[in-house]
Formats: structure tokens, sequence, C-alpha cells
């Protein structure tokens, strides 16, 4: 059975946890048990995903919203009960914000692009002044309708859609979860449609004005992408049982 802090050191240098600046205190958040017999992956650092995961026997829970971030928040109320809980358990929490969504192989975004069957051609969505999305061209044109139809179906997401841009696309960029953000990167690089999770107000008139496409198909969705790849690497490095908690909020 392998260490704690083994997968810690493993997943700190893969996700090159230290490089990125955000406001996520990413790496080991709470420390349990030394030895791990079980690895289990959630979008969110819940109480339902906690639980979920002490019923399946795990002893570490890895996640990509954790509980730990700028600025500093008093131990109490909600975060107190979590932080019971995964104590009185022995459950370790690692979190990978921005080194999730920005990972080259298992990243959310080359995860979405993916999905896609888009070839990434460049890095995109500026973030903290440095980008954690691509950018790139579908193998095949095709519809934006279809476009958001198949992404709805694989990630079994309800999408929501401003089509604003050319009926027929190719070019996509693509930034997870809350990356309605970089919509004005996506139209003054001349992309047809921007995928990304989280509806933002704010995005409506830039991308009618800019003549863009715009497929928010969820936070959540697009951030078990990721999850799901690392999932994979860990359970191959390490020989350890591991599970993925699905708890969709719907948004």
């Amino acid at each position: 059975m392998p260490k704690r802090d083994e997968i810690v050191g493993f997943l700190d240098g893969y996700l090159r946890v230290r490089e990125w600046k955000d406001d996520s205190h990413n790496g080991l958040q709470v420390a349990g048990d030394e030895t791990v017999t079980k690895v289990a992956f959630a979008v969110d650092a819940c109480m339902e995903a906690f639980r979920r995961a002490a019923d399946s026997g795990a002893d570490m829970l890895i996640v990509h919203h954790g509980l730990f971030w700028s600025p500093f928040r008093p131990v109490s109320g909600i975060l107190r009960e979590r932080l019971l809980f995964l104590l009185s358990n022995s459950i370790s929490l690692y979190a990978a914000h921005i080194p999730l969504d920005a990972h080259p192989e298992v990243g959310n975004n080359a995860q979405l692009m993916k999905l896609l069957g888009a070839e990434i051609r460049e890095k995109f969505g500026v973030y903290h002044g440095v980008p954690i999305g691509y950018g790139g061209r579908l193998q095949d044109p095709m519809s934006a309708e279809d476009l958001a139809v198949m992404i709805g179906g694989e990630l079994d997401s309800d999408v929501r859609t401003l089509m604003f841009g050319p009926q027929e696309v190719e070019r996509v960029a693509v930034v997870s979860g809350g990356g309605a953000f970089a919509t004005a990167e996506a139209v003054e690089k001349g992309y047809h449609v921007f995928v990304t999770g989280e509806v933002a107000h704010e995005a409506y008139h830039i991308a009618k004005e800019g003549g863009l496409n715009v497929i928010f198909a969820g936070h959540y969705a697009t951030e078990t992408t990721g999850l799901k790849a690392l999932m994979n690497v860990v359970a191959e490095r390490f020989d350890v049982d591991v599970e993925f908690i699905d708890v969709p909020t719907g948004l």
C-alpha cells in the first residue's frame, strides 16, 4: 500500500502545484492516515463527497475545489464541520485548482479539447498573467448547434448557448469552469466558438458584438474531465483502488 506522502509528492511534482499563482491553497490541505488503501476523487470539497468517500473506504480524497482559499477564513461554521469530519475519519484532502485546469495532459482544458476532437494549436485564456486554457481546430468543421449538442451529451450536462458567430465552426477555444473572463480574448483571436463552464452575464454583449458563439457547458461538468483523467494516472502509478464521486450541482 502506498504512503500518503508518496502520493502527495508525486502530485505536487506532476501537477507543478507550487508554480501557479492561485487563490486556492493547492496541495495537501488535510493530513489523514499515513497509508492509503483507496483514493477518491470529487470536484468539490463538500460534506456529501466526504461522507461518500468515507463510506467507500477511501482514506484520501483529491478535489478540484478545496477547503482553503485566500483570504484566510476562521475555522468555524461549515468549514469547522467539514474539517472535523475529515479528521475524525482520518481522510486526507488534496486540492488542485488551477494546476489541474492547466495541465497539458490530464488538465480539464486539455481533456475538453480531446473530448471535442480538437487539435491544440496554442495556449489560451490568460488568468493571473498565465494562459490556463487551449485553442485549436476541430478535426472536422461542424455546426455550432451540433457541437453544443455533442458536448452536452458527452458531459451529461444541460448546455446554454450564445449563437452570435458563424453557423459552421472550426476554430475553438476552451476554458473550463468560470472561464467566461476569456470571452473577449476569444473574440480578439478570431475563434468561431468558445466553450466554457459557468454562464456569465457580461459575456453576452461581448459575444454579440464580437460575432462569437459561446457554449456554457456547466461549471461542474467541465471540471470533471481532469479529475477522471488524473484518477487513471494515480491508479496506474500506485496500484491503488480509486473511485470518482459524482456530486453534480447542475451549475
